[in-house]
């Protein structure tokens, strides 16, 4: 099963960005994932492909859009 890609959702990539930061967090989805790197602020935006290969772990999961029926939205 694939992991669902949250606005919010913090993740570590591969490689450090050049000012030695490896956290981002994700502000956008969709066919591109846009994000945000949590040293310099410097944002991003890459195809979902590109993505998933770059993203190494998640550290914490984003706010989840429920219904009161707690189904997806």
């Amino acid at each position: 099963m694939v992991e669902p890609i949250l606005v919010g959702d913090v993740i570590l990539s591969r490689k450090p960005h050049p000012c030695g930061g490896s956290e981002w967090t994700v502000t956008r989805t969709g066919a591109d994932i846009k994000m945000k790197c949590n040293t310099c602020g410097r944002v991003v935006m890459l195809d979902r492909e590109s993505f998933l290969k770059r993203r190494k772990a998640l550290v914490s999961r984003g706010a989840e859009l429920a219904n009161p029926s707690g189904t997806m939205i």
